[in-house]
């Protein structure tokens, strides 16, 4: 019988951070990935208190389907990025998280995101319009910040002009402050924390003063109800958190990571440009090739993963990203193939806790993808000034500088 390995093994210890700020190792994550699944498909990292790392896709598949045993009370590593409580409905659990979604699923469902598509576009074109005025521009001020942020407050019915609050904010809750200490990046996430819930609470606040016709997300959540009572406001600012944190860096990330990859490799660009009728399994493709997101569980009581003994009050990662390049499941999973089929990528997690704002997302990028390279189909990066990327819980890209209107 084999030897359960445990957190004190020394052949499963990977000095790993999730957060880390090395360019480096940012840029080399996915082989850091590739070497733990070979080696130790669950390491542990004394990063945090302590936490482990799985890797391959059939672990991580099996965890986010296993709510009883794996918890989303805990996602985050460190424990929190400055919310106060539970943010609704991604770290509430069974019965709870069921009753939440019934009132969630039906605001991003399929048909109305269709009917925002019209609005989605006009920002995209809008946003378009302007950066297409420069010989080169930062993707990520010009577009990627500033799109998703200005669709989060077109659906909740708020001012477009608060974009750059709701950024700042949210940089400062995924992200912290580079060089600082993980206890100032705790005081920085407060503090953004408290000043998120201040301006959602302001928001609600000016809505039940003068409630007006509108059927938009913020009117739809305090016309809610939970199991019979209204959704009370603590509710209402926690789900408000949760599409923040999840519409606006997931998406930047994965435009701002694309346009990388295309600008580097112009022969899928190109592909792409001949035929748009690609985009929608070009979404699949560039979701699965650089996946986001790397959330956390925490275990509710002692179980086995590929061998190795977790604890209950265990914290583990379970970075999408390396589920998504493992060859056991996706043939030739470094290489982006915009027609592959089947994708069975993680992305969007799986189980009772998969994004509720998937099809939102893939609307956004849908739109974004077509637009861009019908009005914008050669660009390149700049070997001067390279793009910086940014490893966290929402890996993403903190600068893109792009020249219009060339290619490699």
């Amino acid at each position: 019988m084999t030897e359960l390995k445990d957190f004190s093994s020394p052949e499963i210890q990977r000095d790993f951070d999730i957060h880390e700020h090395d360019p480096a190792a940012i840029e080399a994550v996915y082989d850091t990935y590739a070497d733990m699944r070979a080696k130790c498909p669950v390491a542990h990292s004394p990063k945090y208190g302590g936490h482990f790392i799985a890797t391959t896709y059939d672990d991580i598949h099996d965890i986010v389907r296993d709510a009883g045993v794996f918890s989303s009370r805990v996602i985050n590593v460190p424990d929190s990025i400055g919310q106060d409580g539970e943010m609704i409905p991604i770290q509430i659990d069974p019965p709870d998280h069921t009753s939440y979604r019934a009132i969630i699923n039906p605001l991003f469902s399929p048909k109305r995101m269709r009917d925002l598509e019209p609005q989605i576009r006009a920002i995209v074109t809008e946003l378009l319009d302007k950066m297409l005025t420069e010989p080169k521009v930062d993707f990520v001020d010009a577009f990627a910040r500033e799109f998703p942020s200005q669709v989060f407050l077109a659906l909740m019915g708020w001012d477009l002009a608060d974009a750059p609050k709701l950024n700042h904010w949210v940089d400062m809750m995924v992200l912290g402050k580079p060089g600082a200490s993980e206890e100032e990046n705790e005081a920085i996430r407060e503090q953004a924390g408290m000043e998120v819930y201040a301006y959602f609470a302001e928001m609600v606040d000016e809505r039940m003063e003068n409630p007006g016709d509108a059927e938009d997300i913020t009117q739809i959540l305090m016309s809610s109800q939970f199991e019979g009572r209204d959704l009370t406001q603590f509710e209402i600012l926690n789900i408000l958190l949760l599409f923040m944190i999840g519409g606006l860096h997931t998406v930047q990330g994965q435009l701002a990571h694309t346009v990388i990859y295309m600008a580097q490799n112009p022969e899928v660009r190109r592909q792409l440009v001949n035929d748009l009728d690609l985009v929608p399994t070009a979404v699949e493709e560039m979701l699965r090739y650089e996946s986001a997101v790397c959330p956390a569980r925490e275990v509710t009581e002692d179980t086995v993963v590929n061998g190795v003994q977790l604890k209950a009050g265990d914290k583990i990662l379970i970075p999408f990203a390396a589920a998504n390049r493992d060859p056991e499941k996706f043939d030739d999973p470094d290489t982006v193939d915009l027609t592959r089929e089947p994708n069975p990528h993680l992305a969007f997690g799986a189980g009772n806790h998969r994004c509720v704002g998937s099809h939102l997302a893939r609307l956004e990028l849908r739109v974004a993808f077509e637009e861009i390279h019908t009005r914008m189909p050669d660009y390149r990066l700049d070997p001067e000034d390279l793009p910086e990327r940014h490893l966290s819980q929402v890996k993403g890209v903190v600068r893109l500088p792009l020249i219009i209107g060339e290619s490699l």
